[in-house]
């Protein structure tokens, strides 16, 4: 009864700030706009609006398929992942400052309750909080795909444990910083920052391999870049991509220069994969639950041009390595980053006098 009450007693206390039912309102809105778009034999149809396209219609994309994709790339990408995430830490970033500065707490630790039990109660209110606003926005998706496009995907519902498990990386986060500076702003601020953080670490591994893998298949910088030209505008692509055993070729650098650099990326890669191995992969689980989406609901996997082989067969086998990572590296040595933060937390917690 105690803990069902500090339940309560939180929930009320995020309901009060309004903001669930703001960010309820925009997936609401958000789900009203995927479900205004349609797609038929000539183009694309918003609302009375026609737009005509070649490329974009019934007969090129089915109405599934394209339902789907819009939830892979506007519904997880710019929602779940980006937007959604910022306003959800937004929300329940000052749980603990709250609790903590507001003298609420020495009424709470008054009664017969341990200090142990009463953070993690407060810590799973902050999640539960955000996942039923994924709940209710994945629902009201899967209903508009079936509706609209005609595909009942029970498997959309794998986005409900893989958003929250990645928004849960950043709130031990939040939380921690938030004991420890008893501010929501410099809790909020802090967290952002070690986001960026991660990004830029999990950035930096992915550049370094994909040049690492170049260095492999003997292709060059300028290589890569006419054959994304030519993927973009393919009749503009020239016939033939310049040809060349490797990047070393260009301007007579001599081999064995071009193997010292390749070593040297090499080893670059490898501290910064050690690095990321220890930090939480937002990036990765991001793509991680893209992957599942589109297995799941049997999404096309597009393909580039056939230009140079070489530049296809590096950049595919770029692909396939960051698909190959397991679920254990992506969310089990994250969730183990996510133990350890919430272990000094509670720790902090636990023995802090207030």
């Amino acid at each position: 009864m105690q803990t069902w009450a500090m339940f309560v007693d939180a929930y009320r206390s995020l309901n009060a700030k309004k903001m669930f039912w703001i960010v309820m309102i925009l997936s609401g809105v958000l789900v009203a706009a995927f479900a205004c778009v349609g797609v038929n034999d000539s183009g694309i149809k918003i609302l009375m609006v026609q737009i005509d396209n070649a490329a974009v219609n019934a007969k090129q994309v089915p109405p599934a398929e394209f339902y789907k994709l819009l939830f892979v790339s506007l519904g997880i990408q710019f929602w779940l992942g980006w937007l959604a995430t910022i306003l959800a830490l937004i929300s329940t970033a000052g749980i603990f400052p709250d609790l903590i500065a507001s003298g609420s707490i020495e009424m709470v630790l008054s009664k017969p309750m341990g200090r142990f039990r009463l953070f993690f109660t407060q810590y799973l209110a902050g999640l539960m909080f955000v996942t039923f606003q994924v709940v209710v926005f994945t629902a009201m998706c899967f209903l508009v795909i079936g509706w609209r496009g005609g595909a009942w995907e029970v498997g959309l519902f794998i986005a409900i444990p893989i958003v929250v498990c990645f928004f849960s990386y950043l709130f031990c986060v939040c939380v921690l910083f938030g004991i420890l500076t008893r501010s929501t702003l410099a809790s909020l601020l802090l967290t952002f920052l070690c986001w960026f953080a991660f990004w830029i670490i999990g950035t930096a591994e992915e550049t370094t391999r994909m040049f690492v893998t170049l260095e492999r298949h003997h292709v060059s910088f300028a290589e890569l870049q006419a054959e994304s030209q030519a993927r973009q505008n393919p009749a503009a692509a020239p016939g033939a991509q310049p040809q060349g055993a490797s990047a070393a070729a260009d301007g007579g650098t001599p081999e064995q220069a071009a193997e010292e650099s390749a070593g040297w990326l090499a080893k670059v890669h490898r501290l910064l994969y050690a690095v990321k191995t220890i930090l939480p992969k937002t990036s990765e689980t991001q793509q991680l639950l893209q992957n599942c989406l589109m297995d799941m609901a049997k999404l096309p996997k597009r393909g580039g041009t056939n230009q140079n082989q070489r530049v296809v067969a590096a950049m595919q086998e770029v692909v396939e390595d960051a698909r190959s990572r397991s679920v254990a590296w992506v969310v089990g040595t994250s969730l183990g980053f996510e133990a350890v933060v919430l272990a000094a937390a509670a720790l902090v917690f636990c023995r802090r006098d207030f």
